[in-house]
């Protein structure tokens, strides 16, 4: 009994690990990032996100990503690339 518990803990233990990892990658910081660094923009240290709300609009929303010592200026809309502006 004790070698199938410990069976099918082995087994499971890999979906675990992936479900609590992908939880701790959503985070405005990491999607933002993500988004732009596949636009072809470099953020190697994200460091902060702050959402834009006098900024925003409806289905635009603006954000400030700090990464390293470069400062972007983020407008997310659905369904397109995002309009990223260099800050500092």
């Amino acid at each position: 009994m004790a070698r199938k518990c410990a069976a099918l803990l082995v087994a499971f233990t890999p979906c675990v690990v992936m479900i609590s990892h992908a939880e701790a990658a959503d985070t405005p910081i990491s999607i933002i990032s993500d988004h732009i660094r596949r636009q072809g923009y470099p953020c190697d240290e994200p460091r902060q996100a702050e959402h834009d709300r006098q900024a925003s609009k409806p289905n635009e929303a603006v954000w400030i990503l700090r990464c390293g010592n470069i400062e972007y200026r983020v407008t997310l809309i659905p369904d397109m690339a995002a309009r990223v502006e260099l800050v500092k």
